[in-house]
């Protein structure tokens, strides 16, 4: 009993100091990007999944631009520029901002948001790996199986047996980008291809987000740096520039609205993420962050009843994601 109260104890301590922090942004962040999730399903029926990627990255400036400008007069003070962390940062951006999020909207418009998320959430494993390969970060063995426990759990939630053929105006959007980067069309068919090159993406803009803002403490001004670069290397790869304005005139506005949403949610999901990597070990923050199934499917299911189910995996999948989380909260 007495090693109960003294573990108890410990935990209370633990979780009462900058990691509790850590876990109440990452949790902030799950919350942004399980919404960023929903919105781009419903916004890519109404507009080109392009032009709307587009519009959610200008979106990522404007909103990460303006909260800058309200942290600088609130502060009182300029930033204190720090070059290699800056670095950092805009290389997260091309490696997040641009190619994991373009490889994760396409899993979300051709298989769903619910079977999209199941590869999302490897990405904390290979965040993982890359922080102790390259940072020597270690995680204690209850942390580990936690993490696994809770990845599988979410894998128990989102998968579906079989699949959904993809319908020909997913098709028609991504004609551009296989002429642009080259890809086959196999790769672009493929969910598991997506979903890994996504979450591989994904983690190596983590780790590179994780070593800036703990030499750097400045999350807001890192996200904004991510988004100007992932942004930049958007344009420079996009073909019909001259058409553009005409392209976003006659969009649905409905559609665009949907998508500002989406960058509204995914750069403010971003900077609570980076900001609860100087407290927590970066697989965990990418792990909480990323637990978007726990949201995604029972919002999805209410809000697309016809594409989403309910049944006993997704019960275990939850059950066992919780149990978890448990034991990476109470590593």
């Amino acid at each position: 009993i007495h090693g109960g109260i003294c573990h108890l104890s410990s935990l209370s301590v633990t979780l009462a100091g900058p990691a509790l922090l850590g876990y109440l942004l990452s949790g902030a962040a799950l919350v942004c990007f399980a919404t960023a999730i929903l919105a781009t399903k419903a916004a890519s029926n109404r507009a080109n999944l392009e032009l709307g990627f587009l519009v959610a990255l200008i979106v990522n400036v404007l909103f990460a631009g303006g909260a800058l400008v309200v942290q600088l007069l609130v502060r009182g003070e300029w930033l204190q520029w720090n070059f290699q962390a800056f670095l950092l940062f805009a290389a997260s951006g091309v490696f997040a901002t641009y190619l994991g999020r373009w490889f994760f909207y396409e899993s979300v418009v051709r298989f769903g948001p619910a079977k999209a998320s199941i590869f999302q959430v490897s990405s904390p494993l290979f965040t993982a790996l890359i922080a102790w390969l390259l940072l020597g970060e270690r995680l204690s063995m209850w942390v580990a199986i936690g993490m696994f426990m809770a990845i599988g759990g979410l894998v128990l939630i989102a998968y579906k047996p079989g699949g959904s053929p993809t319908p020909k105006k997913i098709m028609e959007s991504t004609s551009a980008v296989k002429k642009r980067l080259g890809f086959s069309s196999y790769v672009l068919q493929s969910v598991f291809l997506l979903g890994l090159f996504s979450s591989a993406a994904y983690a190596v803009g983590n780790v590179l987000r994780g070593v800036g803002v703990r030499s750097w403490p400045e999350p807001i001004t890192g996200a904004l740096i991510g988004a100007l670069a992932g942004l930049a290397i958007h344009f420079f790869l996009s073909a019909d520039k001259a058409s553009l304005g005409q392209r976003l005139r006659s969009a649905d506005r409905r559609g665009l609205w949907l998508f500002a949403l989406v960058g509204t949610a995914n750069i403010s999901g971003q900077i609570a993420t980076i900001a609860s990597m100087r407290y927590i070990p970066l697989s965990v923050a990418a792990l909480v962050s990323l637990c978007t199934p726990l949201l995604v499917f029972p919002m999805s299911y209410w809000l697309f009843k016809n594409q989403e189910r309910l049944s006993l995996s997704v019960v275990a999948g939850s059950t066992l994601t919780l149990l978890g989380m448990v034991l990476v909260l109470m590593r």
